[in-house]
């Protein structure tokens, strides 16, 4: 775990090989065996995962995402109301997309109105890239680390989020966060110009087939809806999301190539390599050694309160120098670890940790929208 962490900080080495290099020296090691070790990357979360990623790439392919942002945007006239709108819209495809694929999405749009406006760049910019963050809250299947936390959860034998869960917590942050930019964000937000600023030329989308984009929005709407009342129907929702993710490639909304190019093969092998440590530190008793001595940090006669606000303020704090599925994946079986020791509720940790590592706000290189963003 030390191994890991310092090759995530430093990152040295890209994420997704660190995680593959922490699952092979666990078995290597004989910590846990080979079959463990690599369990991950059969995990339901990574199958999940890359289907809805197959799900996305659809919705970008087709040009919906794209219409889904301009709709948004069209309607704002001010400057303040054009920063209110780009964060709602930017939160609604986040909460389904990626947040870097949805700051992909916006990036363009968002400089094109710019120039046409007038407005800078860098104002309308730093928004987009703060709510495209924030989405990932929204939703279980928005962000990489709601997925490891709802893996850790399931891998210690305690009721997993539901589909909607994360927004309970998720939705008041994104309010504050749209409050906070029309009250003091003229004022604060950064104005940024050169010499290299002229006008964006958007690329030309080339003419999608009108039923492609019927089959790519039902699909995306039924999955979420089957998603949302798993416990009717009992159908797993990777299951549900693969379903999906093969009848666009059937119905070639979607080419098998695209398919497997819009699956990003990093996110997969960091969940896939980063999962088994988990299993490790629960096996061994390394998770249980941590555990005491972070409660005797905390004193004999800590409240799950102060648990709760030691782990979040750890998760914001390192989120901001490290990913913020690298810090998920660092302390959500460790707070979930402490919290069952403590006789706390181990899914208040494990959110407490997810809200946390997302508030990666502070620094251009802590999410990718940011570093899109700010380059």
């Amino acid at each position: 775990m030390i191994i890991a962490i310092i090759m995530f900080i430093t990152e040295k080495v890209p994420l997704s090989l660190t995680a593959v290099i922490v699952a092979t020296l666990l078995a290597l090691t004989r910590v846990i065996s080979p079959a463990a070790a690599f369990a991950g990357f059969v995990n339901p979360a990574v199958i999940l995962f890359a289907a809805m990623f197959v799900i996305g790439g659809a919705f970008f392919e087709t040009g919906m995402a794209q219409k889904v942002g301009v709709l948004v945007t069209h309607f704002a006239k001010t400057e303040r109301q054009l920063v209110i709108a780009t964060m709602v819209a930017t939160i609604f495809v986040s909460s389904i997309l990626s947040n870097t694929a949805t700051a992909a999405i916006f990036i363009p749009i968002i400089i094109g109105v710019a120039d046409q406006s007038g407005f800078p760049r860098s104002r309308l910019l730093m928004p987009m890239a703060f709510a495209a963050t924030l989405g990932g809250n929204m939703t279980l299947i928005a962000s990489p680390g709601n997925l490891i936390a709802h893996a850790a959860l399931g891998a210690s034998g305690f009721r997993q989020f539901g589909f909607f869960d994360f927004a309970l917590v998720g939705l008041p942050v994104f309010i504050a966060g749209v409050i906070y930019f029309a009250l003091l964000g003229p004022k604060l937000l950064p104005v940024r110009t050169s010499s290299s600023e002229t006008a964006f030329e958007t690329k030309k989308i080339e003419i999608i087939p009108k039923w492609k984009q019927i089959i790519t929005v039902t699909v995306l709407l039924l999955a979420i809806f089957l998603m949302t009342i798993e416990r009717f129907h009992g159908i797993p929702i990777h299951i549900i999301a693969v379903v999906g993710a093969i009848f666009l490639v059937v119905t070639r909304v979607l080419t098998e190539e695209n398919a497997i190019k819009s699956i990003d093969m990093r996110i997969i092998f960091l969940f896939g390599g980063i999962l088994p440590l988990a299993t490790a530190l629960e096996q061994t008793g390394a998770g249980l050694m941590i555990t005491n001595a972070v409660i005797g940090l905390l004193g004999d006669h800590a409240t799950p309160f102060a648990l709760l606000a030691a782990i979040f303020f750890i998760a914001v704090f390192l989120t901001n120098f490290i990913s913020n599925t690298a810090t998920t994946a660092l302390l959500a079986p460790l707070s979930i670890s402490i919290a069952m020791n403590m006789g706390a509720d181990p899914r208040a940790a494990a959110m407490a940790t997810v809200i946390g590592a997302s508030l990666a706000l502070a620094t251009p290189i802590c999410t990718p929208p940011n570093t899109m963003g700010y380059t």
